[in-house]
């Protein structure tokens, strides 16, 4: 049995907060590259010149690539053979999370109740996601979510008779409606199968896997390259403005469901998609 003290995580999730809040990730930033280089409309070019811009300042002055550093979600894999130690699990979480916005300088973005929206002033507490594992290991991934795009995000209930093609429709016409909003060029996560509130649940974790990691099943990954291109082909473009990239990658996960049901779940992201992680 491995020991882990809650010291070790609250001083990993404070780092994560900041680094994930400071560093775009390194696929975000060459598909921006990339994407740079085919787009033949003036201002859309432009518009991802400056996003790169905003990226590389964030990362040398040590600073927030948005303003908006989020509501924190935070994925924990616990392997069974693990032992915290020295205090509860959460609380350690959304202490590393205080400690991290507080000495990071990151904007508190957190209402304590959705109706009389007094701010926590330490955006707490965090959005946690548990996922117990084999071995002797944890992994802790931080996911600053910022609402631009969080808004933006759907859910639908379709039946099985709607199939693939009903999936499809409901992951373009939640882009198209999303438009501008969400700061496009976008990272869009599509969570499908479960309940309710498992695709939704899906679709979030998605969004914390790397552009350049297809779906392990030929099939879906078929399908991340086709909603990808269909995406691009609406013409939204970088910030809304029109042009070649309105997202920079789709990721899709599965989950079996009921024979009645076909749960179909949209999160989008900005373009930072910021997350990073930590095995202890």
């Amino acid at each position: 049995m491995k020991e882990i003290h809650i010291t070790q995580i609250i001083d990993s999730v404070k780092q994560l907060c900041i680094s994930s809040n400071y560093y775009l990730g390194e696929d975000l930033r060459n598909s921006l590259e990339d994407a740079r280089k085919k787009e033949s409309w003036p201002i859309a070019k432009n518009i991802l010149d400056n996003i790169v811009i905003n990226s590389d300042i964030a990362k040398n002055e040590s600073m927030p690539i948005c303003q908006d550093t989020g509501m924190t979600c935070v994925f924990v894999e616990l392997g069974q053979d693990v032992h915290i130690t020295g205090g509860l699990l959460e609380d350690a979480i959304n202490e590393g999370v205080r400690r991290g916005y507080d000495e990071g300088f990151l904007r508190k973005s957190v209402v304590e109740d959705p109706i009389m929206r007094v701010n926590t002033k330490d955006n707490t507490p965090a959005v946690i996601y548990y996922e117990i594992v084999s071995g002797d290991k944890m992994k802790i991934t931080v996911a600053p979510k910022g609402f631009g795009s969080e808004n933006m995000s759907a859910i639908k209930m379709l039946k099985p008779s709607d199939g693939i093609d009903g999936v499809k429709e409901f992951v373009l016409e939640t882009v198209r409606k999303a438009g501008p909003n969400p700061c496009p060029p976008i990272v869009v996560g599509v969570g499908i199968g479960g309940t309710f509130d498992k695709a939704a649940n899906l679709a979030k974790k998605a969004l914390i896997r790397n552009i350049n990691e297809s779906n392990c099943n030929n099939y879906y990954a078929d399908l991340e390259k086709e909603l990808l291109e269909k995406i691009n082909e609406l013409g939204i473009g970088p910030q809304g403005f029109g042009g070649k990239t309105t997202a920079l990658g789709v990721n899709v996960e599965v989950y079996p469901t009921h024979i009645a049901g076909l749960p179909v779940a949209v999160n989008i992201n900005c373009h930072a998609t910021r997350h990073a992680d930590i095995e202890l």
